[in-house]
């Protein structure tokens, strides 16, 4: 895997470094997000690893992903594939969003909770980590209701778990040595 991500590094670079020159970082977000999720599907991978020219496979590849693919998207989609590189696309949308998302100092963070969060709640987690890790924060919530109570956020490397569960299993490990 970390083969595919090295490969993905130039061309997300390269997407990234246009999409900024032409001021479009979000149509180029949903192209590639969109790109990569055909690039999973798994009749896509099928034909992918069949074997076909370079021009037959970016020809398939584009009709399948239609008017999602601008004219850039699609060049960069033909040279990809002329390099054999179209495994790669999902490596190559995780990377453009890392960049994206430094440019615009954003992360995403996931809140799971055990109960649903009400908004002054959502509110306050938002306005620590944003102060914590000096970026504007877009959470991502779900409920886990083994958890007990609590929540645990993970933003980038950051973990937070401040669940019953959590504290739980570190009583115990503590009990244990």
């Amino acid at each position: 895997m970390s083969d595919l991500t090295t490969i993905a590094r130039p061309y997300a670079k390269a997407a990234f470094d246009f999409a900024v020159e032409k001021g479009e970082l979000a149509q180029w977000a949903e192209m590639l997000t969109f790109a990569a999720e055909v690039a999973n599907d798994e009749t896509i991978r099928d034909i992918l690893d069949s074997g076909y020219a370079a021009d037959k496979l970016t020809e398939i590849f584009i009709s399948v992903c239609g008017e999602q693919l601008n004219e850039f998207g699609q060049n960069l989609i033909k040279v990809m594939a002329e390099n054999g590189r179209l495994k790669a696309l999902p490596d190559v949308c995780d990377e453009f969003l890392f960049l994206k998302n430094e440019h615009e100092k954003t992360i995403d963070a996931e809140v799971t909770s055990a109960v649903t969060l009400d908004d002054s709640q959502l509110a306050a987690i938002s306005a620590k980590l944003e102060a914590r890790l000096e970026r504007k924060v877009k959470l991502n919530c779900s409920v886990d209701e083994a958890l007990i109570a609590g929540v645990v956020i993970r933003a980038g490397d950051l973990v937070i778990d401040n669940s019953v569960r959590g504290k739980l299993a570190r009583l115990s490990d503590t009990l244990q040595s």
